[in-house]
């Protein structure tokens, strides 16, 4: 899909790396080495646009803890994905916090480390396009006045496909299918201008609803895709998509949809009564277009079909949503969605697709 692509692994055991080349060999791209946090560093400024970094841990010279402080306080690889390669699970909090943006556990599974690099990848490159595509227009205006609403519509239209890209490579990681990312995208902005929210914030709203949950991204497979219930060490990890999801979008000031795509994948399993994650916060502190994605969301989750259940019937749907009001969801928002039920109702009808996506329903569940 991508052309040029360009992988450092660092670890101080040539047997690592060169198990980590084998299991990269049908990916298209060029993987470098490096043996220790300083060697790494040198390479990465002798090396352009490097695409993601394999980091260990335990390693001489330069250790990967202060490695990956170097890489995210730099101003020019602070951009640059960082999966941290450890064998200790108690390593994976701190290095999350040092901002690493993924972690894989040794020893390694192939399809995992492909795919792992191969999604941070597809991040990082639509990004850069972005950002690309900020410095085109920037150039066109200056040349032709004249084209500047056709290039800003062909801007706009680029940037919610690229919202909707990123949204569904964490959809991909949950083997989700269809028009879910659009529905809510499309959900959210009708609700927003119900709740008086203007045009252009619902815009902004449906382009970067579409981001709540990219930071699934970052989530092991072992934990995303288990059929059972989560064990509270496995829900602690899982809660992380939430600051995952965030830190992808960081530093995305220039671009609103991006910015607010980070507060929606901050802020959306907040909830109205204090309960919610990461950061508990309660009632108004919660960002609204974090309320309003997840009534969104919710709503469509519960209208659904799932491996585990079948889409509830609209009553139900009322009822679960009803039981959430004050816990959950901002009062207001809730009764707004259900006075206007309809017209959400017509949106899930003309964006359906034949197979709806599974999503973790459990929480909100267990209170009916």
């Amino acid at each position: 899909m991508f052309d040029g692509i360009k992988i450092l692994a660092v670890d101080d055991d040539n047997f690592n790396l060169q198990i980590i080349q084998a299991m990269l060999i049908d990916v298209a791209a060029t993987v470098y080495t490096a043996t220790n946090g300083k060697e790494a560093l040198d390479l990465m400024q002798s090396v352009p646009d490097i695409d993601i970094v394999l980091l260990d841990l335990q390693m001489p010279i330069m250790d990967g803890f202060e490695t990956l402080q170097r890489i995210k306080l730099s101003t020019t690889m602070a951009n640059i994905p960082v999966i941290v390669v450890t064998a200790d699970q108690q390593e994976v909090t701190k290095v999350l916090g040092l901002g690493a943006n993924d972690f894989l556990a040794k020893p390694f599974n192939p399809d995992e480390l492909r795919l792992r690099v191969m999604n941070h990848v597809q991040s990082k490159k639509y990004q850069d396009i972005a950002n690309n595509m900020v410095m085109v227009l920037d150039q066109e205006v200056a040349k032709k006045t004249a084209a500047l609403q056709e290039a800003l519509a062909l801007s706009q239209e680029a940037e919610f496909e690229i919202c909707l890209r990123l949204g569904r490579a964490s959809e991909f990681r949950d083997m989700e299918t269809g028009m879910h990312t659009r529905r809510i995208s499309e959900i959210s902005r009708e609700l927003a201008l119900l709740a008086g929210l203007s045009e252009t914030d619902a815009e902004i709203l449906r382009l970067a609803s579409p981001l709540h949950d990219v930071g699934k991204i970052g989530i092991p497979d072992r934990i995303l895709l288990k059929p059972g219930r989560l064990d509270d060490s496995e829900m602690q990890i899982m809660k992380l998509h939430t600051t995952i999801g965030g830190r992808i979008l960081s530093d995305g000031e220039r671009f609103t949809s991006l910015s607010a795509g980070q507060i929606v994948a901050l802020q959306h399993h907040e909830k109205w009564d204090g309960s919610g994650y990461p950061h508990g916060l309660k009632g108004e502190d919660i960002h609204i277009f974090a309320r309003i994605v997840m009534v969104a969301d919710i709503f469509d989750a519960l209208a659904s079909d799932r491996p585990y259940k079948k889409g509830f019937p609209l009553e139900k749907i009322v009822t679960i949503m009803e039981e959430g009001r004050g816990k959950f969801f901002d009062p207001h928002l809730l009764q707004l969605f259900i006075d206007n039920l309809q017209q959400f109702v017509a949106i899930r009808e003309r964006l359906k697709d034949q197979q709806d996506e599974p999503d973790p329903l459990h929480e909100l569940l267990s209170i009916t």
